[in-house]
């Protein structure tokens, strides 16, 4: 059952409040906001707000694909169960239609009215037509007729020509034409090409200090006559539609799961429309047209200034102007990774052999450690086997590299590829076969559940005995998202994780049905009851005096039943710092409910993506790492992976982490008793606050000098 149309599970609890749960959609839109205010933020540096109005963009689409999507199917097909707030889809769905069309006015706005004139203050100048003088216009029309023309389709709309397929998330014109035969108003459509950049450079000089440039679909539109001989252009305006592009596997024995995941791949592309952009000086009939021919509510229309869709405006970062990017982070080497001279290769199974090592990327180099890790792996003649899960990474990655170069040497290579990994679908089918091709065992685990572990297992014989070493990680095994991500990664020879993991990939390769394990809390059979089991020990610890504490840092957090068992700790008297990046249902700070729990966000340069699970046990310390967020989907309907640190100086760096986070000397947003949240930056004094993550790389940088 997919992510939408399962049903919520609502804990029936006299002693907690019934609104006690704050919308997961609506919380998922407070989230884009908070980007949003990092766009609108002039302390940040003026191209990072013009990424910033890009992932904005890029994550609204992803919203209205899945989630949006969900919400108008179940209302659609009769599947309107419950939301987690006790309200029906319609309402909540209306809802988002109204904060989601005031979040878009309000990110054009600030392009417009912020970004865009202070570009052109700075020598970024996003020009239109008009205000281009002669040569200018004939330098843009060469490379229009050059690059541009040969590639348009434009398509006729009548009766000989039926409405065409507009794919979803692509700019197109709609374009009006008088036909002097006729005496008729014709319309046609045409479709900005993708593979061309969105923002066409005017100037040609190799300087990005005074640059121009002009939207793909602004140049376009100023040579339409060409596209239409004997006709007069009326008139032209910008549109775009969102279609649902979620997909749905229902899997069983009998069908070959990358057959299934290709046909459902094919439907997603002709999924039903979700939303309408159109430009604001759009015409009625025009807009009638669309929306009949989109069979489409007009609360699904969005109307908004031009230009639309400003994830173009990611491919503006690439300019040469650090003055007006973040300072450069360069991460350092771990120090239990480094070598005396920078032209050594470190031994890493040697390394890893003398302690177990805590990595933290981006801030500790992803390439001198895990891409190390497995490289030398692949090469070492003493390595009998390699396994890995992989749910995300790049189709050139030097992982998938090592892989092929292991098997082709030999060696026992499994690769656990999860090909459902959304929006990755088609890229992870191409590489699962490559690897495929080159002697590695290939798996997709187990029907019914996403593979979502970060794992690593490197089988070495020493001294005549087998040692397990393994890696497992916060985050992804992708070497460009490495730079991007923040995440954790622990290495280690421990017999007892070497066992688990031994186990899990047998549970995930074969027919091994396992729930006992040392170091390891595995979803769905352990991990939910796992940490209510913890969250619970901390309750009871608080009641009876001892010293108790919670610390949790995911992505999400909407599960009810952990809500209410944090709830109930917080009742208990358990101080309980919740640390998360996107949606959060919980509430913080309400008197008789949650006192005793408080909810930090952090957004920056680096993605959060770690998560941590941290219980104070009456001074044993008890923590863990892994992949799964407080979510449905992970815990009972994805196999996830927590692990337990075991080193005090590990412990310590955690409580190091968390301690930047909650401190009312470091930049971050606080979430209010209503559910809002609170951006702080400034002391109490007026002074700037620092930014946790510049915090972290001094504290990387400084620990490795100190070392």
């Amino acid at each position: 059952m997919s992510e939408e149309t399962r049903e919520i599970t609502i804990v029936d609890d006299g002693a907690l409040p019934a609104d006690r749960y704050i919308d997961r959609e609506l919380s998922w839109l407070a989230f884009n906001q908070r980007v949003l205010e990092l766009a609108e933020d002039e302390t940040v540096p003026l191209l990072e707000r013009a990424k910033f109005l890009s992932i904005f963009a890029t994550n609204l689409d992803e919203f209205f694909m899945v989630r949006v999507a969900g919400l108008k199917r179940r209302i659609v097909t009769g599947l309107a169960v419950p939301t987690n707030v006790g309200r029906a889809p319609t309402e909540v769905l209306a809802e988002i239609n109204r904060t989601a069309s005031e979040l878009q006015l309000r990110h054009a706005r600030c392009f417009a009215e912020k970004v865009k004139p202070q570009l052109a203050d700075a020598g970024i100048h996003i020009v239109e037509w008009e205000a281009l003088d002669d040569a200018d216009r004939e330098i843009l029309t060469n490379y229009y007729e050059q690059r541009i023309y040969p590639v348009l389709m434009p398509l006729a709309v009548d009766p000989a020509h039926p409405f065409p397929y507009i794919s979803g998330r692509a700019l197109n014109l709609s374009i009006r034409v008088h036909n002097p035969n006729t005496d008729k108003i014709e319309f046609a459509r045409l479709k900005v090409p993708q593979m061309i950049p969105r923002y066409v450079r005017v100037d040609r000089r190799e300087s990005d200090d005074n640059v121009r440039f002009i939207a793909l679909e602004e140049l376009i539109a100023n040579q339409l006559d060409g596209l239409f001989p004997g006709m007069k252009v009326i008139d032209d305006h910008v549109f775009r539609v969102t279609r649902n592009e979620d997909v749905e596997i229902e899997e069983d024995e009998t069908e070959n799961l990358i057959q299934a995941l290709e046909k459902e791949l094919l439907r997603r592309r002709f999924g039903p429309p979700i939303r309408l952009e159109i430009s604001d000086d759009m015409d009625e009939a025009t807009l009638d047209l669309l929306i009949r021919e989109f069979d489409i509510d007009e609360e699904q229309v969005y109307t908004l200034p031009a230009p639309l869709d400003l994830s173009g405006l990611f491919g503006l970062a690439s300019l040469r102007r650090p003055d007006l990017k973040y300072q450069p982070h360069i991460p350092v080497t771990h120090p239990a990774f480094r070598t005396s001279s920078p032209s050594d290769k470190p031994d890493m199974f040697a390394a890893i052999a003398r302690r177990e090592v805590l990595v933290h990327h981006p801030y500790e180099s992803f390439a001198t450690s895990v891409q190390a890790f497995i490289e030398q792996a692949a090469t070492d003649p003493d390595v009998l086997a390699i396994k890995q899960t992989l749910y995300r990474t790049s189709g050139d990655s030097p992982i998938v590299a090592s892989l092929i170069k292991a098997a082709e040497a030999g060696k026992q290579v499994l690769a656990l590829v999860e090909v459902k990994a959304r929006f990755d679908e088609e890229a992870n089918i191409t590489w699962a076969r490559k690897l495929e091709q080159a002697g590695v065992h290939v798996v997709y685990g187990i029907v019914g559940l996403k593979t979502h572990c970060k794992l690593v297992q490197v089988i070495r014989e020493e001294s005549g005995k087998l040692t397990h070493y393994c890696h497992i990680g916060t985050g992804n095994y992708n070497p460009k998202t490495s730079r991007i991500y923040e995440d954790f990664g622990l290495f280690t020879t421990s017999s007892e994780i070497g066992r688990d993991v031994t186990k899990l990939f047998n549970v995930l390769s074969g027919y091994a049905i396992e729930t006992d394990y040392d170091r390891l809390l595995v979803a769905p059979l352990q991990l939910r009851s796992g940490l209510l089991e913890r969250i619970e020990r901390e309750a009871e610890h608080a009641r009876a005096g001892r010293p108790s504490g919670i610390r949790l840092k995911a992505n999400s957090m909407v599960d009810e039943a952990i809500i209410d068992a944090l709830y109930r700790a917080s009742q208990a008297g358990v101080p309980v710092d919740v640390w998360v990046r996107g949606i959060c249902s919980i509430r913080a700070g309400v008197p008789g409910l949650s006192e005793n729990i408080r909810v930090r966000s952090v957004l920056g340069r680096y993605l959060e993506h770690s998560r941590i699970y941290s219980f104070e046990n009456d001074g044993e310390r008890d923590v863990f790492i892994g992949s799964a967020d407080l979510m449905h989907r992970n815990l009972d309907r994805r196999i996830e992976v927590l692990v337990s640190l075991a080193e005090r100086e590990h412990l310590a760096r955690v409580d190091r982490f968390f301690g930047f986070a909650f401190s009312d000397d470091v930049s971050s947003w606080r979430m209010l008793p209503d559910g809002s949240w609170q951006r702080r930056v400034v002391s109490e004094e007026g002074e700037p606050l620092p930014d946790l993550q510049d915090l972290v790389m001094t504290d990387r940088t400084q620990a490795r000098r100190a070392r």
